[in-house]
């Protein structure tokens, strides 16, 4: 993807699982194993419906799906599908066209993280992909209160960069993510037709 930084463009934002790094598909097998257990399903097409969301909002919203409101804790749920990812998470890569303009630019503008994972998985997902030293700042869902769709991940992010939102370009994979990006005044890219999305 030959992107080229926009005249007045100050700096960049990048979601992470999904647009940085290839993770949708172990988050998926995971949240499959991980649901079953517990007598539940999860689809595809439910998963990416929450993309950019907390696993705790996934685990309430699946539990209530099912009517398991008060029997089955959602905190079990996000514990033990944390550890199935964990187990997997050595083989993520990266997305190649998005990493590419993280390296491309990384000198030439500020640029920052803003995910719905939690800060451990995050630092290490960047890590595994050879990125970590190239943001100015990752903010997590550790780091907010409110979650994508809200637009907060994103000013936070713009706070710590000290760049008018209206001067940022946020990438993205996931609907959530975007609404969040145009709710903040930023401009939102989607990731989602430069590469194989197989999950």
């Amino acid at each position: 993807m030959n992107f080229v930084l926009p005249d007045g463009i100050k700096a960049l934002i990048f979601d992470l699982d999904g647009t940085l790094a290839d993770t949708m598909p172990l988050h998926m097998e995971a949240w499959k194993k991980t649901c079953k257990s517990y007598g539940m399903d999860m689809s595809s097409e439910f998963l990416r419906s929450f993309t950019g969301s907390p696993g705790i909002n996934i685990a309430r919203t699946i539990i209530k799906e099912y009517s398991k409101e008060g029997v089955i804790d959602p905190y079990d749920i996000v514990s033990a599908k944390r550890r199935l990812f964990n187990d997997m998470q050595h083989m993520v890569k990266e997305v190649a066209p998005v990493a590419a303009i993280v390296r491309k630019y990384y000198d030439t503008v500020p640029l920052a993280v803003g995910t719905g994972g939690p800060r451990d998985t995050v630092m290490h997902t960047l890590e595994l992909i050879g990125m970590k030293d190239y943001f100015r700042h990752v903010v997590t869902a550790d780091d907010v209160e409110n979650h994508k769709p809200d637009p907060e991940t994103f000013f936070k992010c713009a706070e710590l960069l000290e760049i008018a939102p209206s001067d940022i370009i946020v990438f993205e994979d996931g609907d959530l993510g975007i609404r969040a990006a145009k709710s903040a005044g930023m401009q939102a890219v989607d990731v989602r037709g430069w590469y194989e999305y197989s999950w």
